[in-house]
């Protein structure tokens, strides 16, 4: 077991843990010596990282640090390449649906040594299945961007920090909508091969969202 794998959890308000994160965002080194700050909140839709994304994003504003959202389902696949296998298979929905290419090209190369600062927020409207044709934006040197969404980790984004919200298996399934229940395969499989509690920095367990705890 990893040094990781082996972290203890302590219960942590929320107010806390977005001060906590924002307060080592703001104060982070870049692994690779880029001018930007580049930091995922990874979880399952159920988790609601989008969510705690924007309060922590907020956080650093008020830290006087450019910050830019960027959420996972605007850089999906057209529809016909996510749903080639079907409409319900948790395969495709862990191997095909995020477009890694689209997200290297858009915004992780612009914000690595030498880039420009210049990146796309969203490239594919999912519901429409229409390219979104959202205006390029440029964050200044010195920005945070903050990626949110599922599966977001072992695809070898280069991340300066990266966060997982966890649920157990029991608190996923209870609290995915019956619609969503296909995509749990994908999460199971995802535990499995890419172990999201040790390959990320932190950890933050939300099976009950009014009491989470984290490894600090």
């Amino acid at each position: 077991m990893t040094d990781r794998a082996r972290r203890a959890v302590r219960p942590v308000t929320w107010p806390r843990l977005t001060e906590a994160v924002a307060d080592r965002l703001a104060a982070a080194d870049t692994h690779d010596g880029s001018p930007w700050t580049r930091a995922a909140v990874d979880g399952a839709p159920a988790a609601r990282p989008g969510q705690w994304a924007d309060d922590l994003a907020e956080a650093l504003r008020l830290r006087g640090r450019p910050v830019r959202r960027v959420s996972a389902g605007g850089f999906l696949r057209p529809a016909s390449l996510r749903l080639e296998y079907g409409h319900r298979d948790p395969d495709a929905y862990h191997d095909l649906w995020l477009d890694t290419g689209a997200l290297w090209r858009e915004v992780f190369g612009p914000l690595g040594p030498g880039g420009t600062g210049r990146i796309l927020p969203d490239l594919w409207d999912p519901v429409t299945d229409r390219a979104t044709r959202s205006p390029y934006v440029t964050l200044p040197p010195g920005g945070v961007l903050l990626l949110d969404g599922p599966l977001l980790l072992g695809r070898g984004f280069p991340l300066d920090l990266a966060v997982h919200l966890r649920l157990s298996p029991a608190a996923l399934a209870r609290r995915t909508p019956e619609e969503e229940r296909w995509t749990l395969p994908a999460f199971a499989r995802y535990e499995e091969e890419t172990r999201p509690e040790e390959t990320a920095d932190a950890v933050v367990r939300v099976d009950d969202p009014r009491h989470p705890a984290w490894t600090g």
